[in-house]
């Protein structure tokens, strides 16, 4: 099958022969004539293979067409087909960037030429493509770090703000009016919560609660909430086409992902429209899906979001997964909403794509690796209620003074003997003078001059029998780096509840054996 060709032609004559040349070497080209220079301003407006000229055609020629094409940074590769001229003039277009010089008497070499052209602008626009990708993927690591350290540092902030309104509104005698003002204090720190979740989503720090899920089973239970959310001037189908639709995610990460599409959707549609959501399948070979969406090869689970809006600019495209920006006017969006459903498919092993055109609406389409088909776990709803006092005596390893005194006033008050330490060495100290058992340690990860596992290894050798939970704002650090998640031991993220906590150390306690990572 013959190689379509577009071909820029500055000359006034020999485009036959050279035409079938190159029908000679497997191409089907497709000339565009040129002869002047306001001809060629306009035709770089659109993309092109290769251009063929002659040296000189009138006033315009090789030289003045490879100034323009270099001026306007096309990477265009411009070869001179000439009759007899000087040597001199062959050297001066070849100095000015011509690709190559043949002779219209001896045209063999014409479709080597082309092709090794064309070679050398793919592999050329494929650098270019992995400079920017390197690049963005290096400018969204940045902010993903710089986020996900701003959400520890708050997290902190919550949980004494949560904890000490619990505290508070557990208490009979509270005036209403105060109770009032609590509960107002509490949903705002909920919704900080909330926004730290998503900072640390979009940076890839939260960790996911996976399970074996069915895409269209999700898709299907989460429509109702979506027609609410859209309103009745927007028409939604959804197609539960997948025919194999299992896949390995959190689901409510998930479902997360799917509202954050539809609200831009929903937002891109001021007027009404339609609004599709259809899962499918599709095997992704190693040329598309490592160029394109920088995953593995192999078949994938999709969930397309497909509006009728207006559809965004290749500009507007290119910001769209990063924290904060927006095209809503001010108010109507945080701007991580994208950034935030980015890092939750790439942490689940997956990609989103973007496809959109000005008028024409958009396509978001989220790749998930398929996978086998087994029975969904479901998590255990029949637990019975715990009794959650108790007189053990717990260490408390906290450098966040206020976080260290809430905890400490949380378990006193339900019971337990609780030994404070800022510091991993006043820790290993109050273990060795501590004459009477130590059951559970409750231990910050990240402190100053020893982390908290390091903390565990050498009070081990010390208190062999006891065992710890883990707290963090920084999920990143306590699960990834330091193995907590590897080694099965228990794990309390930031913010948390009073209750949360309590009953979290009371899980321990009663457990065989929870222990730090060897």
């Amino acid at each position: 099958m013959a190689i379509p060709l577009r071909v820029i032609f500055i000359g006034e004559s020999g485009s036959d022969a050279i035409a079938a040349e190159l029908r000679r070497g497997g191409y089907e080209p497709a000339f565009h004539p040129i002869a002047s220079a306001r001809q060629l301003i306009e035709a770089l407006t659109t993309a092109w293979d290769v251009a063929l000229s002659e040296f000189a055609v009138r006033d315009f020629g090789a030289l003045q067409a490879l100034s323009l094409i270099q001026d306007r940074g096309v990477d265009l590769p411009l070869i001179v087909i000439t009759g007899k001229i000087k040597e001199s003039d062959v050297l001066s277009v070849l100095k000015a960037g011509a690709a190559d010089h043949l002779t219209r008497g001896n045209l063999m070499r014409l479709n080597a030429a082309v092709e090794r052209e064309l070679r050398a602008v793919s592999l050329r626009r494929e650098r270019v493509r992995l400079e920017e990708q390197f690049r963005q993927a290096q400018k969204m690591e940045a902010v993903g770090r710089l986020a996900g350290g701003v959400a520890h540092d708050f997290n902190n902030l919550l949980t004494v703000i949560t904890g000490y309104s619990d505290l508070l509104l557990a208490k009979p005698e509270l005036q209403e009016t105060h109770r009032t003002a609590l509960e107002e204090i509490r949903r705002s720190a909920e919704r900080g919560g909330a926004l730290t979740g998503q900072l640390l989503a979009f940076s890839r720090r939260q960790p996911l609660q996976a399970r074996s899920i069915h895409l269209n089973e999700l898709v299907l239970h989460i429509e109702k909430l979506l027609r609410r959310l859209i309103g009745e001037d927007i028409e939604l189908v959804t197609i539960p086409a997948a025919g194999q639709d299992m896949v390995e995610a959190d689901a409510g990460r998930l479902e997360q992902v799917i509202m954050n599409l539809v609200v831009n959707a929903r937002d891109a549609m001021p007027d009404g429209g339609k609004l599709t959501i259809e899962t499918g399948t599709v095997q992704l070979g190693a040329n598309f899906s490592a160029k394109q969406l920088g995953v593995k090869p192999g078949a994938y689970v999709t969930i397309s979001v497909v509006d009728t809006g207006t559809g965004m600019d290749e500009e507007t495209k290119s910001h769209l997964f990063e924290p904060f920006f927006t095209t809503k006017s001010p108010g109507r969006g945080t701007g991580l909403g994208l950034a935030t459903a980015y890092g939750i498919i790439r942490q689940s092993g997956g990609a989103i794509g973007i496809y959109s055109e000005p008028g024409l609406g958009t396509t978001a389409r989220i790749y998930l690796p398929r996978a086998e088909d087994a029975a969904a776990a479901h998590p255990d709803s029949g637990a019975a209620a715990q009794h959650l006092d108790g007189a053990e005596t717990i260490l408390l390893v906290e450098d966040e003074a206020r976080v260290r005194k809430l905890i400490v006033d949380i378990l006193s008050a339900h019971g337990y003997r609780v030994l404070e330490a800022t510091r991993g060495e006043e820790a290993v100290r109050l273990c060795r003078l501590h004459k009477s058992e130590i059951h559970l340690s409750v231990v910050d990860v990240v402190m100053p001059e020893m982390s908290g596992p390091d903390l565990m290894r050498t009070i081990a050798p010390l208190r062999p029998g006891m065992r710890v939970l883990y707290i963090s704002g920084y999920t990143d650090e306590a699960i990834i780096h330091h193995g907590i998640l590897r080694s099965g031991a228990a794990f309390l993220q930031k913010p948390f509840l009073p209750d949360a906590l309590v009953r979290k150390v009371r899980e321990v306690l009663d457990s065989r054996s929870t222990s730090a990572p060897e």
